[in-house]
């Protein structure tokens, strides 16, 4: 698969401030790519870097092919960083048709991006009259106006209440529906985890972990309950496929494939235990989040994950 995005060794400093530090990454074309990390992080810093917004004190990047900021890339890109720009005075109509003409895009682009972020029917209002919500949505609309292949966005749900979160959620997985790239940066882990194929964790400026969802919420373990527990343990213990069981809350906790999991449940029966329970239960996003921005330990396997 084409890598849209490949950075090696960028690091950017501010005197003795390391914002950014040694970072390396690569985003596949047509992925919803994560770019998670706590505020202050370096994901707004990095994301600078790959617009040409910002220079790197050393290592290199390609967009699109290109060097950050190259007319031939920009072109087909569209970004909201920091928050949306826009003149207050002027309708949320007018300051497309403004960012249209300086992208050199046509005025007929205006229509279609307001209607994919559900703002045809307040494109007459003032921006300074929009909500939060409104305004971030309408930042999308701007980025969305040269119909890129690279979209990235910057914390696009912050301030946004509950609906305006699941909004802005809606449009970003419509965008991957569509085959675009996507950059996501977030520090919320839920955002992340529903909408994102694949997440770089950065803390402290450095990637910590680099995979797919799945891969850093890791083997989910299968929980059971079965009476009597003594005869269920020792039947899960003697399976081949069992890699551990332990005890947990009066049922067990088994580490086994998924693949298995029905092996168990036929085997715990052919024992004549009595089976009341079996679900699986993953770690959720956010505990892995914590775990690797722990400053005292990053766990061993997703460190070991670390973009090189």
């Amino acid at each position: 698969m084409t890598n849209v995005v490949e950075v090696h060794g960028l690091t950017k400093r501010y005197g003795d401030l390391g914002a950014v530090n040694d970072v390396s990454l690569q985003v596949r074309a047509g992925e919803v790519f994560g770019f998670l990390g706590p505020n202050g992080a370096g994901k707004t810093t990095t994301l600078r870097m790959l617009l040409g917004l910002v220079s790197p004190t050393s290592g290199r990047a390609l967009v699109l092919g290109r060097a950050p900021g190259h007319p031939e890339s920009l072109r087909r890109i569209g970004s909201l960083v920091e928050g949306p720009g826009l003149y207050p005075y002027l309708t949320g109509r007018a300051n497309l048709e403004i960012i249209a003409r300086y992208a050199g895009v046509s005025r007929s682009a205006v229509a279609p991006a307001l209607e994919t972020v559900g703002l045809t029917d307040r494109a007459g209002d003032k921006f300074s009259k929009y909500s939060l919500g409104m305004k971030q949505r309408l930042g999308v609309a701007a980025a969305l106006l040269k119909d890129p292949e690279l979209v990235i966005l910057d914390e696009p749900t912050n301030g946004l209440d509950p609906q305006g979160m699941r909004d802005m959620r809606a449009l970003v997985q419509s965008l991957g529906r569509e085959g675009r790239t996507v950059i996501l940066s977030s520090h919320l882990m839920s955002e992340v985890q529903a909408i994102c194929s694949r997440v770089a964790v950065i803390d402290r400026g450095r990637v910590v972990a680099d995979a797919s969802v799945e891969e850093l919420r890791g083997q989910s373990d299968l929980e059971v309950t079965a009476h009597p527990r003594d005869v269920a343990r020792r039947t899960l213990e003697a399976l081949p496929e069992v890699l551990s069981v332990r005890d947990a809350d009066g049922g067990l906790v088994v580490d086994v494939p998924t693949r298995h999991t029905a092996a168990v449940a036929s085997a715990l029966v052919g024992a004549g235990v009595a089976l009341t329970g079996l679900r699986r239960t993953e770690r959720e996003l956010e505990d892995i989040f914590f775990d690797l921005t722990n400053h005292d330990t990053i766990p061993e396997a997703l460190s070991s994950r670390r973009a090189s």
